[in-house]
């Protein structure tokens, strides 16, 4: 081949390229839709805030953003925590983590996750525990119930979202200030049992604030006894405190967002950054309503830190959870 016809023929491709050129793949997040992961079944307080988020998200994020709720109910959390750690780090699967379940699970048994094995970006609210009951339940005040499950163990049945939630965490926590034992019973998130606690089909349930709030609709069927705080909270003034019984206890549910641990520290900031706006935003709080006191950001530093002391916490809970 000539050098005339070599310089024809690179000349003609630079031509045709010019015709026809070659465009690069559009930037995160505009590539495709990003999967929100929800560890529970739908409708219970953790769906519900990652809906009410994703059209705000989706705005402050900019762009041609767009955000799936995806549901991976089971293991109390486990599985979705895991799905996420598992997931390409490319900024489009990222998802809630519910604490204290996402620490205390590995610390208990053989998990399909670490928690070191997921980046946190941000928390979003600060949830804590009520103790709910049907209005007809045999025993309607908390020295009723633990006077009953002291003179038999195991005879009343509590509903959670799963072993290590926060639902459980308050039972344990119960069983052990007062030197009793009830018996628990496991669903695959709020959504899920808030009709067993309407329908009579267990005696009592722990639920999130925003979850009763938002699951039991009818107050004349089910109400709260207490709420697991060392004071009354507003939004359910009407709940007392488990410290006007003497027991000085807290339980929450933090829930937040965290993505897989080689995510982008540019993408978890931008994050992190649309997750503060939104939560700022008086129009999404307007969107929550009973929500909205709940809501306590968190950036994923300080939140990373607050997590890292809670193992302390619950390791007097791991030999229960093995019995």
């Amino acid at each position: 081949m000539n050098n005339i016809f070599k310089k024809w023929l690179v000349a003609g491709l630079l031509s045709a390229l010019g015709a026809f050129p070659i465009t690069s793949s559009a930037a995160w997040p505009d590539d495709q839709a990003i999967e929100l992961i929800v560890g529970f079944a739908p409708g219970g307080g953790t769906d519900l805030m990652a809906r009410a988020l994703v059209p705000f998200l989706e705005k402050k994020l900019g762009g041609k953003a767009r955000i799936v709720v995806v549901n991976k109910p089971g293991a109390g959390g486990e599985i979705s925590s895991a799905y996420i750690a598992r997931s390409k780090p490319d900024g489009y699967t990222i998802g809630f983590i519910n604490v204290p379940g996402f620490v205390f699970i590995p610390m208990y048994k053989q998990s399909a996750y670490q928690t070191s094995d997921l980046k946190i970006i941000a928390r979003v609210v600060d949830d804590p525990s009520v103790l709910v009951m049907h209005k007809k339940s045999k025993y309607r005040t908390f020295p009723e119930l633990l006077a009953a499950l002291k003179k038999d163990p195991g005879s009343l049945s509590f509903a959670t979202s799963g072993r290590g939630t926060s639902g459980h965490q308050s039972l344990l926590k119960i069983e052990q200030a007062a030197g009793v034992k009830g018996t628990d019973i496991a669903f695959k998130g709020a959504g899920d049992y808030k009709s067993a606690v309407m329908g009579g089909h267990v005696d009592y349930a722990f639920s999130s604030i925003g979850e009763f709030l938002a699951g039991y609709g009818d107050p004349d069927v089910a109400v709260g006894m207490l709420v697991l705080n060392p004071t009354r909270v507003d939004v359910i003034k009407d709940v007392p405190s488990i410290k006007e019984f003497g027991f000085d206890l807290r339980v929450s549910s933090e829930r937040g967002i965290a993505g897989p641990k080689a995510l982008p520290q540019e993408i978890a900031d931008r994050l992190q950054q649309a997750i503060q706006d939104t939560l700022a935003d008086p129009e999404f709080l307007k969107t929550i309503k009973n929500d909205a006191p709940l809501v306590a950001f968190m950036s994923g530093a300080e939140w990373t830190k607050s997590l890292a002391r809670m193992p302390d916490e619950l390791k007097a809970f791991v030999s229960q959870m093995k019995e």
